[in-house]
């Protein structure tokens, strides 16, 4: 029956990084049909293709990286493609990636490109071990059978994910989003490439010398409060030494992120879970995954992290993979309570 109806999504689902990518028409992997975003004579992509060796879900591999529907560095097109643009340590670049039978087309621009491309494999789960993971309930199974195409990103930046996900601290996500818009447009750089042109472009993140210019007053018309602003402020002063800690396991990474005031153990595991593709990495202090996960698997909707951890203990080296099905189940707890408030501060 799960291969015949898809579930419909849920905010859990979405929760879970579940980004709806249309089907793609056919099409010969040198002709790919027109994409959505306007072509530009000037500064031709370079291309990669790559093989995968197991099922690929673009959508659900790359969903992490999109914070939000507005998300101004990642979109998904009509003719299948998701386009993602980052501030990679070459310099700017935007990656278009699509599906053909049987292989990954990946097409890169500006300074960047050499760097997005070499890493597309890792990008899309390359180095992760899907078959790992042995599922010990009948929800978590059902989701990994709906979902095989699920794999862990690794994007090997660490700044791209850090400073989004600072900003999503104690705040809802609808203010955590806006502010990141509004930050990535008013700072940020055109996409090099198509993406940067057109009605909608596509904006690639500052750089950590500009963050660390963003005057007082543009923190506050955004959103953002003094402590999450602070925050950002103090890890892009050490940008340098954060980006190395891709080269460092899951554990040693969030240690390092962990020296900077104001990044705690919820901040570190969502880097991690991006950065390095750490399948064990679960995301403890969070408002709605204890609740969440403690539902799923014991009928608890009052489970906190001490209990979340323990019921996921059975998952241990594979808890974060664990948690993202059980996200991408859509089973949650039915909501009494009022939504946490939005406070916009820009207009205060």
């Amino acid at each position: 029956m799960a291969g015949r109806f898809a579930p419909r999504p849920t905010r859990t689902t979405v929760r879970g990084g579940e980004v709806a990518v249309p089907t793609a028409p056919a099409a010969s992997a040198g002709h790919a049909p027109h994409s959505g975003l306007p072509r530009q004579a000037a500064g031709p992509a370079r291309v990669r293709r790559w093989v995968p060796d197991g099922p690929l879900d673009v959508g659900l591999v790359l969903g992490p990286l999109r914070r939000g529907p507005g998300d101004p560095t990642f979109r998904a097109t009509p003719d299948g493609s998701v386009w993602r643009t980052a501030q990679t340590p070459a310099g700017p670049g935007t990656l278009r990636v699509r599906r053909y039978d049987g292989e990954v087309a990946g097409e890169a621009w500006g300074p960047g490109a050499e760097w997005l491309l070499e890493r597309l494999p890792q990008l899309l789960g390359g180095a992760d071990d899907p078959d790992a993971f042995v599922p010990r309930h009948r929800v978590v199974a059902l989701a990994r059978h709906r979902r095989p195409g699920l794999r862990l990103t690794r994007t090997g930046l660490v700044l791209e994910s850090l400073i989004p996900s600072v900003l999503e601290q104690k705040v809802t996500t609808d203010e955590a989003y806006r502010a990141w818009r509004r930050l990535v447009r008013r700072f940020g750089e055109p996409a090099p490439g198509p993406a940067g042109a057109g009605e909608r472009p596509m904006w690639v993140m500052p750089s950590a010398r500009t963050w660390a210019l963003i005057p007082s007053w543009e923190w506050h018309r955004a959103g953002v409060d003094d402590k999450r602003a602070s925050t950002i402020l103090r890890a892009v002063r050490v940008a340098a030494r954060l980006e190395q800690a891709v080269e460092m396991s899951p554990d040693e990474a969030r240690a390092r992120l962990e020296v900077v005031p104001g990044i705690g153990p919820w901040t570190s595991a969502e880097v991690v879970q991006r950065s390095h593709g750490a399948a064990d990495a679960v995301t403890v202090g969070d408002l709605h995954l204890p609740g969440i996960v403690g539902w799923v698997l014991a009928g608890d909707r009052h489970a906190d992290d001490a209990e979340m951890l323990r019921l996921l203990e059975p998952y241990a080296g594979q808890r974060h993979r664990a948690a993202r099905l059980i996200l991408l189940s859509g089973n949650a707890p039915a909501r009494r309570a009022p939504k946490m408030p939005r406070v916009d501060i820009g207009l205060l």
